[in-house]
């Protein structure tokens, strides 16, 4: 399993499973909500603007967005963003995966190899993911890596056609000093 930074060449493979997983994704995927009145719709960005967006983010210290891929295969993204410096050292992980690859551990150690990467090489401190309450298979993923529920944020994203509420999971680098990722190992270890 590795995470590696998105590339324009992704685009083949990245609308393949975004399309045959359409109405999988649907429910918890990010939408353009409508424009003010009296203004122009905004559409939503090509695929090659969408990466050169996501690239000129990371390149100001701001967004880190990757791509998972799977025995050698992308199988889904996932990205830290809205990246902040100074006093707060945080960010937000989102992220999705191909329906194939869901409830292999794909997830949850996609999500621990960057928590430790933003904690340990990028500097980060503090760490959330913002989830729907019926979201249930992101809820197990946070869950299981041992974030923290803080809270609920009203209306925090328009996704799916609306705003909608959102539950904060959070996690601090005191709080996983051994690293996310063997503390993962270590829960998969003692489940066999």
């Amino acid at each position: 399993m590795t995470l590696r930074p998105i590339r324009v060449r992704d685009q083949r493979a990245w609308r393949e499973i975004n399309q045959r997983n359409r109405d999988w994704l649907r429910p918890w995927e990010a939408t353009v909500p409508p424009p003010p009145p009296g203004t122009p719709h905004t559409r939503r960005p090509t695929f090659r603007q969408m990466v050169r967006h996501l690239r000129s983010e990371a390149s100001a210290g701001r967004m880190l967005p990757f791509v998972i891929e799977y025995e050698g295969k992308l199988c889904g993204q996932l990205t830290v963003a809205g990246i902040t410096w100074g006093s707060m050292r945080s960010g937000h992980v989102g992220y999705w995966i191909d329906r194939d690859y869901a409830g292999r551990g794909v997830m949850p150690t996609s999500v621990a190899l960057a928590v430790d990467h933003c904690f340990r090489t990028v500097g980060l401190h503090r760490i959330e993911v913002c989830i729907r309450p019926e979201n249930m298979p992101s809820r197990r993923v946070v869950e299981k890596l041992g974030f923290r529920e803080e809270g609920v944020r009203p209306r925090y994203l328009h996704i799916d056609g609306a705003w909608r509420d959102h539950l904060v999971f959070v996690l601090t680098a005191e709080e996983v000093p051994e690293g996310l990722v063997n503390r993962w190992r270590g829960l998969r270890h003692s489940e066999k």
